[in-house]
């Protein structure tokens, strides 16, 4: 190990970098919960049923989508903001006005009234969120070297979950003090509520204003601000044939009962989505193809970054890929409900608040910080496997709780196991995700990736509360928990190739 290695190590806590993760890790775990846990429990409140409360963590969707406009991000300068500002700096402010006014719309919409409008606001936080992800992913990696990423990547996540707080325990206790409870509800209250929560992203945006561009955040654009727009009025275009395709197809049709009708509606949706997907890249490829997109900056921003990973991995990258897309698939598809768990086994708001959100959150900071030393000392691959043997186990415990009465000792005990472990791993999955990217690609790399991460665990997470009401939590949990053993054997085949390849 070099001198200025040993630096590092000792001397980590001085790296500005380190601690602007911090707040940009805080600004983007306040939306989160919103869309998720703190808005479940609102729906359900406003007397919205199980299943459609967990259809809406498919407004989350812009974030297993977000790779398609992260080239945007990349290539596209915005008026005024990034010659002021830069290119990163610009985006990151953009994005996070964006996240304080669907806040604000959620907060005006009464589910009871308007279930359709809060689906709408709750969709344009999740794009917005998502495209504040981008960003600050692509700061983290271009604010520091490679080996301070796994820190960078602990400090994030230390941020994200205070904004969790924030979002999780804060809000339930501002709904509870404003009066809302699960047997009187008051739009009022969570009106209020998440108001409050538009508020507190100020923190984001004050960050982004007293913070420096990255030097490699400073890359000139070299086309005309002609072609610039003409990309943007394509991937409009494209977006508005998508989403056309998707309110032209009729609904999923009623053929049969149970988990079989749960398959044909999760096939029926997948092959929806595909469809629309298909019909946004026919437009795109037709007004690139009749000149009206630089071909040029469509392969920079699309072909390039593709091109690139799958020349560095060859025929490893498919199943990097795979890890990619399964790794946390437990994990997701059993936070989706989890809130809706809490409350129907007979917790209150503000002992869900204060265990599965502040401790549970303080639980994942420690684990967060834990993974990341590890990755340091003993490598991402090994940490990685920790993490996807202790999820998928700490999972099986939820079994166990859905079993007992309402025990605020039951609770605390699993909800330190799950998050301690749900914290190692993610350390490790962030600094290994880090590691895939080329710096000439960044934005656009790390999106893909964190997009294919989130896309299929949500795609089933959306099913989650038609599947508990059809087979119980407990049936539930084991199958969550079982969803992990394929992803434990394909790190190990996959570090095998790469030792071997090495």
């Amino acid at each position: 190990m070099s001198h200025q290695e040993e630096l590092v190590d000792l001397v980590w806590w001085r790296q500005k970098p380190v601690w602007i993760m911090v707040f940009l890790g805080f600004s983007a775990g306040v939306p989160l919960l919103l869309i998720f846990s703190s808005l479940s429990l609102w729906l359900r409140e406003a007397g919205v049923s199980r299943a459609e409360v967990t259809y809406f963590s498919w407004a989350a969707l812009g974030f297993s989508f977000k790779f398609v406009w992260a080239p945007l991000v990349d290539k596209l300068p915005l008026p005024l903001l990034s010659a002021a500002m830069g290119r990163r700096r610009s985006w990151l402010l953009l994005a996070q006005l964006g996240v304080i006014a669907a806040i604000c719309l959620m907060a005006l919409t009464d589910p009871q009234q308007q279930l359709q409008m809060m689906a709408v606001a709750a969709v344009l936080l999740g794009f917005s969120a998502a495209t504040q992800d981008v960003v600050i992913d692509a700061f983290r990696i271009e604010s520091a070297d490679a080996r301070l990423q796994a820190l960078l990547s602990s400090t994030y996540i230390a941020g994200y979950r205070i904004g969790m707080i924030a979002a999780g325990a804060g809000a339930l206790y501002l709904a509870q003090f404003f009066g809302s409870t699960s047997d009187v509800y008051h739009y009022d209250a969570w009106r209020n509520t998440y108001l409050c929560m538009a508020a507190v992203m100020g923190v984001g945006v004050l960050t982004t204003l007293l913070i420096a561009e990255p030097e490699s955040g400073r890359s000139p654009y070299h086309y005309p601000t002609g072609d610039y727009l003409r990309f943007f009025i394509g991937f409009a275009l494209s977006v508005a044939a998508f989403v056309a395709v998707l309110f032209i197809v009729p609904p999923s049709p009623q053929w049969f009962e149970g988990p079989g009708q749960y398959l044909l509606s999760f096939v029926y949706g997948a092959l929806s989505l595909i469809l629309a997907a298909a019909a946004a890249l026919v437009v795109f490829r037709v007004l690139t193809g009749f000149g009206f997109v630089n071909r040029s900056l469509v392969s920079e921003s699309y072909t390039q970054p593709i091109n690139d990973f799958i020349q560095r991995y060859g025929s490893l990258a498919i199943w990097v890929l795979l890890l990619i897309g399964f790794y946390r698939v437990s994990d997701i598809v059993l936070g989706v409900i989890a809130n809706v768990f809490y409350q129907d086994m007979g917790y209150s708001k503000d002992e869900i608040a204060s265990v599965t959100k502040i401790f549970g959150v303080l639980m994942t900071i420690v684990g967060s910080f834990f993974g990341g030393f590890l990755t340091l000392k003993y490598g991402v691959m090994r940490v990685l496997m920790l993490g996807a043997i202790l999820v998928s186990l700490t999972n099986l415990m939820f079994m166990w709780l859905a079993g007992v009465d309402a025990n605020i000792f039951a609770l605390t005990l699993v909800i330190a196991a799950d998050n301690l472990s749900g914290g190692v791993a993610v350390a490790a999955f962030v600094a290994w995700l880090s590691s895939l990217t080329n710096i000439s690609f960044t934005a656009t790399q790390y999106a893909m990736f964190s997009s294919i991460m989130t896309l299929f665990p949500k795609l089933l997470g959306g099913y989650s509360g038609t599947v508990v009401e059809s087979v119980g939590y407990s049936s539930f949990f084991l199958i969550a928990g079982a969803m992990g053993l394929p992803v434990i054997v394909l790190i190990w085949y996959l570090n095998r190739r790469i030792e071997t390849s090495a």
